[in-house]
């Protein structure tokens, strides 16, 4: 009767040692199963940081290879317009068919105040900015015909082939018959408001006309400069 409890105790003791065993050797089997895992996503002798820069390499790469098919940031179409800008600006023509450049050169006028810079546009294409104290006064162009200007009794050509010449004084006023420089005889006649027109008389007749239409025109007459304004007034030089 006294050996039966004995019995039950140890084989309770067995159980409880075995369960225990058992327990232990599934945690440790758990625990190498999780090491393998984590040891397969990550390859050896690499550390976190590494993984880390090998992912954002990975991202950059992916982002090339979409290149062509990406819309460009703001500030892509920002510089590529800048670009464009830039471009346009460097080397851009200018209206009359040439770079904008500086004039041929520089001619002192008569009045002795003004001065004529000279540019040239195109084959016998000339302008003439009269200039007096940093300021533009007028501006004369030839455009197949010479051109002429009164400016204030100081008289200025520009002739095809880009020469100025001026002179002060020696106006007469239209309508009528006048002598001019160089055996020369203007016969000036009014056509309208501020239009008057001027034959230009040799030993032969008619030799040119001139008409300004609310404009002051010019003539290289064989070396004979004559100017008549819209007011009517004609003079002469050579």
């Amino acid at each position: 009767m006294s050996s039966s409890p004995t019995v039950r105790t140890a084989r309770r003791r067995t159980l409880r040692v075995a369960a225990a065993a058992l327990t232990a050797a599934a945690a440790l089997a758990l625990t190498a199963c999780s090491g393998s895992d984590a040891a397969g996503t990550k390859p050896a002798g690499h550390s976190d940081k590494d993984m880390a820069a090998a992912g954002s390499s990975g991202t950059n790469s992916s982002a090339k290879a979409q290149g062509s098919d990406a819309p460009p940031s703001p500030g892509a179409k920002a510089d590529a317009k800048a670009g464009a800008a830039g471009k346009q600006s460097g080397g851009a023509p200018a209206a009359d068919g040439g770079k904008a450049a500086s004039p041929v050169r520089t001619q002192r006028l008569a009045d002795g105040i003004s001065k004529a810079e000279i540019y040239k546009l195109g084959d016998q294409r000339y302008r003439a900015k009269i200039v007096a104290r940093g300021a533009v006064l007028a501006t004369l162009e030839t455009k197949g015909h010479d051109d002429g200007l009164d400016a204030n009794d100081m008289f200025v050509t520009l002739t095809l082939d880009g020469q100025v010449h001026s002179w002060m004084g020696g106006g007469h006023q239209g309508p009528g018959t006048f002598k001019l420089a160089g055996g020369w005889t203007a016969k000036v006649t009014k056509v309208g408001e501020l239009r008057y027109r001027a034959q230009i008389i040799g030993h032969d007749g008619v030799a040119a006309t001139l008409e300004a239409n609310q404009h002051d025109v010019g003539l290289d007459a064989n070396g004979v400069y004559v100017v008549l304004s819209s007011g009517g007034v004609i003079s002469a030089h050579e």
